[in-house]
């Protein structure tokens, strides 16, 4: 690997959206290479696609990279914030399109018997620098029931020793 591809590289990892934002419009492998296999992919209306990203369960970040019709980036952006989460529509979205919007949950799935929901979690930065837990809730059709987002007094470290 060349020194500009290892640059590319390390700066990806510190600041990926940053970094994807210079590669606007370049191909999908530009897009690999920068930042490795996503963890997710999806296929959306109109022949697009999404690459998904996430730093989850430990850390605190889902991104997007969403590709044009013709395998081009078209915007790469952290998924895990409030304007995002807020946009989701109970009654509305399914478990896909909690999926396609944040990623599968790499927390364990919940299920609570006496609401008859079932929970997805993620970890997210709430107000930019508050860690707290983003949580979907799911009716027995799958359907998104509501959303609920947790501010984590103890900062939800488990790396941190006691």
């Amino acid at each position: 690997m060349g020194a500009a591809a290892a640059a590319l590289c390390a700066c990806a990892s510190l600041e990926p959206a940053q970094t994807a934002q210079k590669l606007i419009g370049s191909p999908e492998s530009t897009v690999r290479q920068a930042f490795g296999a996503p963890t997710e992919t999806y296929r959306l209306d109109g022949g697009t696609s999404r690459w998904i990203y996430s730093k989850q369960p430990l850390g605190h970040e889902v991104y997007a990279a969403d590709f044009d019709a013709g395998g081009n980036l078209a915007s790469f952006r952290q998924m895990l914030t409030e304007k995002e989460i807020y946009e989701a529509r109970p009654g509305v979205w399914t478990k896909q399109d909690v999926a396609q919007r944040f990623g599968l949950p790499r927390e364990p799935v919940q299920y609570y018997p006496l609401m008859k929901r079932e929970a997805w979690s993620y970890r997210l930065y709430a107000s930019g620098y508050q860690p707290a837990h983003f949580s979907a809730y799911f009716d027995d059709r799958g359907v998104l029931d509501r959303t609920m987002i947790i501010i984590d007094a103890l900062g939800g470290d488990r790396g941190r020793s006691k």
